[in-house]
């Protein structure tokens, strides 16, 4: 007999599907295929953008990812696939752990790599957790991998009340950034990043010229590193803002893909300037693996210490999903909604 767990599914309808099509369905539990595989008890999954638009059939979902959303949860090791427990990379049945998917994780139950699990701290709630993995890597990935950051850099990181910011700029702080800028829509936003995360200042878009405001802040030199989440509207104003052999990280397009007529690409050549695009759910294991080693390093012990932070803006029962959805929305959020499983 197929034993089975409950899962979130996206009900059939025209796309794309609203918050409301979620709901919670029957379906059968996964089995661990090989011993580098671990069958997980999710105890919290976290809310991730992608899923808004996974759920809207607007997201290039990966070929080996499931139907099920979800990329980051908390949870508790229930077995292995069958070989060699060497292959388990020390992990244990009954070990508390955290880690990243390529889907699958708004659920009871989850098979995902060893490679990709990390052993929760105690300091740690489960809910807090949950919001770690997508979004710590992300940053990691952004801030260290593309950016190559090192001390004594500016950096303006945009949507700065995002959760892959609010990781990004602690991160930035706690490794010595000259000068850290970020951009919001809200005065709320800015101070919470300012007084909160260690922003050296922070520019409202909706009222002030950012990219002007970069570049006064900085005596018209700009900033050594950008991290990009908006896209074609932001294109010129990081062009300006940017330093001469400046980094330009782009990793989503909240502002659209095209560009606005009239861009200037002169800033390409005349400040060498180098600009690089990524994602990370599309990364094969060896890289996302990579990146999970580095989080293991420099952003765990300093999350066990509370040097950094782990932000949770609500946390939901699962099966408010529709709520939790409808919340990360609204774009009102300062940190992660997590939904807490059983």
């Amino acid at each position: 007999m197929v034993e089975t767990m409950q899962a979130v599914a996206i009900h059939p309808t025209d796309d794309p599907a609203p918050a409301t099509a979620l709901h919670i369905i029957t379906i059968p539990k996964p089995t661990p295929a090989t011993p580098s595989t671990a069958l997980v008890k999710i105890r919290a999954f976290g809310l991730n953008r992608m899923d808004l638009l996974q759920r809207m059939g607007m997201y290039p979902v990966p070929p080996q990812a499931p139907s099920t959303l979800g990329v980051e949860f908390s949870g508790i090791v229930k077995g292995f696939g069958e070989g060699s427990e060497e292959e388990r990379q020390g992990f244990e049945v009954g070990d508390e752990v955290f880690g990243l998917a390529y889907g699958g994780a708004y659920a009871e139950f989850i098979v995902v790599s060893v490679r990709m699990l990390l052993r929760k701290p105690r300091e740690l709630s489960w809910e807090e957790a949950a919001g770690v993995p997508e979004t710590w890597i992300t940053a990691t990935q952004a801030l260290y991998l593309i950016g190559a950051f090192q001390p004594g850099q500016s950096i303006l990181w945009h949507a700065g009340a995002s959760s892959v910011s609010i990781a990004g700029i602690q991160l930035c702080a706690t490794d010595n950034a000259s000068q850290i800028f970020v951009t919001a829509g809200s005065q709320s936003k800015l101070d919470f990043c300012v007084r909160e995360l260690g922003a050296t200042a922070g520019f409202n878009y909706n009222t002030q010229d950012w990219a002007k405001e970069v570049l006064a802040a900085t005596d018209g030199k700009g900033v050594d590193i950008i991290v990009d989440f908006v896209g074609g509207t932001y294109f010129q104003g990081n062009l300006d803002a940017v330093a001469r052999d400046g980094r330009i990280v782009h990793l989503g397009a909240m502002g659209g893909t095209r560009l606005p007529e009239g861009t200037d690409i002169g800033a390409f050549v005349r400040k060498r300037v180098r600009f690089e695009g990524s994602s990370l759910r599309s990364r094969d294991e060896g890289y996302q693996g990579r990146l999970r080693d580095m989080v293991l390093e420099r952003a765990v012990p300093r999350l066990r210490s509370g040097e950094l932070k782990v932000f949770v803006e609500r946390v939901f029962d699962w099966e408010e999903i529709v709520q939790a959805h409808l919340l990360m929305e609204s774009n009102q959020t300062r940190g992660k909604i997590i939904c807490r499983v059983g």
